[in-house]
């Protein structure tokens, strides 16, 4: 599947006229937990020629769009971010951003783009939006996946998921790993919490489909418990940013002058 991709990569360059900077693997294979037919998330970084930059009309407005969005079949979903939308929101510490940069399923790397921004993550990452990130993401799919007494219980994920990583959060202030299992090995002591979240990971990479089936308490107990105490604790944060600005325009020039010469 890594030559499929890296093909499709060499496509998408040669179609849009652009350079690929980095392509990684973002959904449930890269978290860790991927269903038997899940497909491929490929998401990338691309930088265009100098001259699309050079022009009256800004990125992102009308024709100059920002993203690249290759149609979606049964096995691969792949889009793009150009560089200074990228930056822009790598400045705004967007989570999704930075777990591709902690992807460990890398399909395309070049350049010396990615290293920079990961030197530069220390000075603009912000625990509080992260953490506004994903306390929304899992109160957004508890309320719509695990309100009934018999719920789809694979979804479960994706609401511990984000839990977790507040935890993480909370516990080192850095962005976390993206892989669900480093995250639950860090967070939970041994028990009955752990056994059971261990149980249905089992289940899922075993292909099993999960058909309705009654809550289960005690992760039901864990995870409003902790989106209870992280509304608050979030409250209380008071981080002062600084602005990255002036490295982050630096580093795309850098990046521009490396790539096209």
């Amino acid at each position: 599947m890594d030559t499929i991709i890296q093909q499709k990569l060499f496509e998408i360059e040669e179609k849009h006229r652009i350079k690929v900077l980095y392509a990684v693997e973002s959904g449930s294979r890269a978290w860790g937990f991927p269903s038997k037919d899940s497909d491929y998330d490929v998401r990338f970084i691309y930088i265009h020629l100098p001259e699309w930059y050079l022009a009256i009309d800004p990125q992102g407005i009308g024709q100059k769009r920002d993203v690249i969005e290759e149609p979606i079949n049964d096995l691969l979903d792949i889009s793009g971010w150009e560089i200074t939308k990228a930056l822009r929101l790598f400045r705004k510490n967007n989570p999704p951003l930075l777990e591709w940069l902690r992807s460990e399923i890398v399909y395309y790397q070049q350049y010396a783009f990615v290293d920079h921004v990961r030197v530069l993550e220390s000075d603009v990452f912000n625990p509080t939006s992260m953490l506004h990130h994903y306390l929304n993401m899992a109160k957004n799919n508890y309320r719509e996946y695990l309100q009934g007494p018999e719920v789809r219980i694979k979804k479960y994920f994706y609401v511990l998921r984000p839990i977790l990583a507040c935890l993480w959060i909370e516990k080192y202030n850095t962005a976390p790993p993206i892989r669900f299992h480093v995250l639950l090995e860090d967070a939970l002591q041994a028990g009955e919490l752990k056994d059971s979240i261990h149980e249905l990971l089992e289940r899922k990479l075993a292909g099993d489909e999960f058909d309705l089936e009654p809550r289960i308490a005690v992760i039901n107990e864990f995870i409003e418990r902790e989106m209870e105490r992280f509304e608050v604790y979030v409250k209380s944060l008071n981080v002062q940013q600084k602005d990255p600005t002036v490295q982050l325009d630096a580093l795309f020039r850098q990046t521009l002058q490396e790539v096209w010469g």
